[in-house]
């Protein structure tokens, strides 16, 4: 009989009695319990963190199908997210694997593990006493809107015309505003070298615009991860702000500390079917 199940991986943890402690009473993204899975050689201290998925949702087509759905998509990321968070509160270390990686049996998730043992321990061994910690820069110049001429009309014509003198307040202003944005994109730069002179590595996302960006004033210029001590966030949180404080158009928002997502390279999933 075809097992109507799937094993959906979200994490590769050090086989320690933390690990097995930060598992109990979790429960995954099809609500059902989660444990470790181990390597056929025992020798690495390795495991997966998995839980059972149904066939009917994770298997390759329908899950493509499953992506396309907001709805779905967000559930699934906050389970996901909810797991890998819990398994880091509780100690272990953690090296978070990427949305829906999902292996037809338990076999084939011990496979993985024993053939990409060396990798999975090298990235272990890179981010253990690491979090991640996410900085947005945002550019709130102060420059004139391209719409806000209203008071055109106003400005004296100085022996140039209406229409010529028109077209010199543009200039003037696209001039003025051009220069604003140099010298606030040249000031984002400067606190990305600020903040990654903080932190171990660094890794730049695309900034968010449109619906990604939600209400925040300002312009998303700067949307990188960071990864820090633990023993560092503190320091790392308080130096950026400081340094941020006093430069005029900028403004910084740092979230975290998360498990450090961006700087675990990801397993390609195997195809279930």
């Amino acid at each position: 009989m075809t097992d109507p199940h799937r094993v959906y991986a979200y994490a590769v943890l050090r086989r320690t009695p933390e690990a097995a402690a930060a598992v109990t009473g979790l429960r995954g993204v099809a609500g059902d319990p989660i444990h470790l899975v181990e390597p056929t050689d025992p020798a690495p201290q390795l495991a997966f963190a998995v839980g059972r998925v149904p066939a009917a949702d994770y298997d390759e087509a329908p899950l493509q199908a499953h992506l396309d759905d907001l709805d779905w998509l967000e559930t699934t990321v906050r389970s996901h997210h909810a797991v890998v968070a819990a398994l880091v509160a509780g100690g272990a270390a953690v090296l978070p694997l990427r949305l829906a990686t999902v292996y037809r049996d338990e076999d084939r998730a011990r496979h993985a593990l024993d053939t990409r043992r060396a990798y999975f321990l090298s990235l272990l061994d890179r981010l253990t006493g690491h979090v991640e910690l996410g900085v947005k820069i945002y550019a709130t110049p102060d420059i004139t809107p391209p719409e806000a001429e209203t008071d055109i009309a106003q400005e004296p014509a100085t022996g140039l015309g209406v229409g010529r003198a028109y077209l010199a307040i543009r200039r003037r202003r696209q001039r003025r505003n051009e220069e604003a944005w140099r010298t606030v994109a040249q000031a984002a730069a400067h606190l990305t070298e600020t903040a990654g002179a903080l932190a171990v590595d660094r890794v730049a996302h695309t900034p968010e615009r449109g619906s990604l960006a939600g209400s925040a004033p300002g312009t998303n210029v700067g949307n990188d991860a960071y990864l820090v001590p633990a023993d560092r966030v503190d320091a790392f949180r308080t130096s950026l702000l400081t340094a941020a404080r006093n430069i005029p158009g900028l403004r910084v928002e740092i979230s975290g500390p998360w498990a450090p997502y961006s700087f675990a390279l990801q397993p390609e999933p195997e195809a279930a079917a």
